[in-house]
């Protein structure tokens, strides 16, 4: 079998809001002003972590999902993200061993950290313990022999004498300690109601944010001795994954080998940050169709394989901003509308008449169209009771609740993106709801983890709440770039 001897470390945690991602994001800005070129990489569906990361190694932030992509394609996509680079940070999410709910260990940290044979270090939040800690590490060290937890930061330690005692403590744990990060007033990181406000809407304070975290890691951390573990990973095992290497059409159709039933079971666009088009493309024939990719502070979410699978399938990419743009890229062929916060901008978004418009034109003339979750609320006729581009028979307004978890979902009806009755696992993350009016078909059937149809498809409209990884639903590219260039 192939490998690759690549450095590398997963950051993880006993829980969500230990310092995960202030030690990870302050550990690849540090490494990265020492001169070494870091592959920054998120377990999970998370879009905004990595757009922190992004900013703090200057290369694209990229995930690592098991449960959207499937645990064969780990090592390959992480070697891809990797590619050029002297070692990779790989940042956590949620408890170490948490992952999809009912799913045992799948998608979880230490479900990565095995596929990769990486190791571990695990970032415990000590301001309210001393001796405890031993116990605490010990456990989570000693869970699974397959997970190497080989060393521990201590976060939040609130001075000297606490910090000597947590030492003494772990000395009897044998798992090494590596650093203590002292309590200090918070970087002022905001949230809202999906999570931290995404990089490309704060781009200086999230710099200023960034550089803070590097200055913490630096003078409580032992980077030395963390690169050292890093280079004690074993080679990588398999081939780096390449967007070449999906299925292009063809007379057998873009879906074969990919299972199919009747109802059964990154940042490219992160990395723009400030918005206006960007073609994210080389040289192209005249003839290649223009997918538009919509960005900017309303769309920062998209993973960064999706561009890379756009380009591979013969697509020139433009990137745009709908709160400033007045008009589609030329000669527009396809839209891309991703994930975001369009409840923030509604009112810019309204106010851009002219681009609702074209995007209205767009749709009528059916050209296809993808739109996931912030891409279906723009697509309504309107949000909070602002008029949206009016392409869809549905309203939306903010909730009350979050809407938060993995799915399993069919395709009911035949689109852009996939053949009726093709399967595939997505995930939601969304505080606002659709009412519906009459007039178009659902896109999917969601038969875990409770059977509900969602979306829309009308003509070549495919918009949902569900985001999927086009990485993990090899085809999805190549098809929609055909019904672009009319194939």
């Amino acid at each position: 079998m192939v490998s690759t001897r690549l450095p590398r470390l997963v950051i993880a945690a006993p829980a969500s809001g230990s310092g995960k991602t202030t030690v990870a994001t302050g550990l690849m800005r540090a490494l990265a002003d020492a001169g070494l070129a870091v592959s920054p990489h998120k377990v999970g569906p998370d879009y905004i972590d990595p757009g922190y990361h992004a900013l703090a190694t200057g290369r694209p932030g990229r995930n690592l999902d098991s449960f959207l992509c499937g645990p064969e394609r780990i090592a390959p996509l992480f070697l891809h993200g990797a590619a050029g680079c002297d070692l990779a940070v790989v940042e956590g999410v949620m408890g170490l061993y948490d992952g999809a709910a009912g799913q045992g260990e799948l998608a979880s940290t230490a479900h990565v950290a095995k596929l990769l044979r990486a190791p571990v270090v695990l970032v415990v939040d000590a301001s309210s313990q001393s001796r405890s800690v031993a116990a605490l590490v010990h456990g989570f060290a000693s869970w699974d022999p397959e997970v190497r937890v080989a060393g521990v930061i201590l976060n939040k330690v609130g001075s000297d004498r606490h910090e000597v005692l947590l030492r003494e403590a772990l000395e009897e744990s044998g798992v090494e300690v590596l650093g203590a990060v002292r309590r200090a007033a918070p970087v002022h990181t905001p949230s809202r109601h999906l999570g931290l406000v995404p990089v490309a809407e704060r781009r200086a304070e999230a710099v200023d944010a960034v550089a803070e975290f590097a200055v913490r890691v630096r003078e409580g951390c032992d980077l030395e001795r963390l690169l050292a573990l890093a280079r004690s990973a074993p080679p990588v095992p398999g081939e780096a994954w390449s967007a070449c290497g999906e299925p292009l059409p063809g007379p057998a159709g873009l879906w074969a080998g990919v299972p199919q039933g009747d109802g059964g079971t990154s940042h490219a666009v992160q990395a723009m940050g400030e918005g206006g088009r960007t073609p994210t493309t080389g040289p192209h024939p005249n003839d290649a169709p223009v997918i538009a990719v919509a960005g900017g502070p309303a769309f920062t979410f998209s993973y960064a394989e999706h561009t890379e699978l756009l380009r591979a399938a013969g697509a020139e990419v433009v990137t745009f901003d709908p709160l400033r743009d007045e008009a589609l890229p030329e000669r527009t062929a396809g839209l891309v509308i991703g994930g975001g916060f369009p409840e923030v901008y509604a009112a810019d978004l309204s106010a851009n008449e002219p681009l609702r418009e074209a995007v209205a034109e767009l749709a009528r003339s059916g050209a296809p169209i993808a739109a996931e979750c912030a891409g279906l609320l723009y697509l309504s006729r309107t949000l909070d009771g602002k008029p949206m581009c009016g392409v869809l028979p549905a309203d939306a307004r903010m909730g009350e609740r979050l809407t938060l978890g993995y799915r399993e979902a069919v395709a009911i009806a035949d689109n852009p993106l996939a053949p009726a009755g093709t399967r595939v696992r997505g995930h939601e993350f969304h505080r606002t709801v659709i009412e519906p009016g009459a007039g178009a078909a659902p896109a999917w059937g969601i038969t875990h983890p409770q059977r509900r149809v969602e979306g829309f498809v009308q003509d070549g409209v495919h918009a949902s709440y569900l985001h999927v990884h086009w990485a993990g639903a090899p085809g999805t590219a190549a098809r929609f770039v055909a019904r672009a260039a009319g194939r």
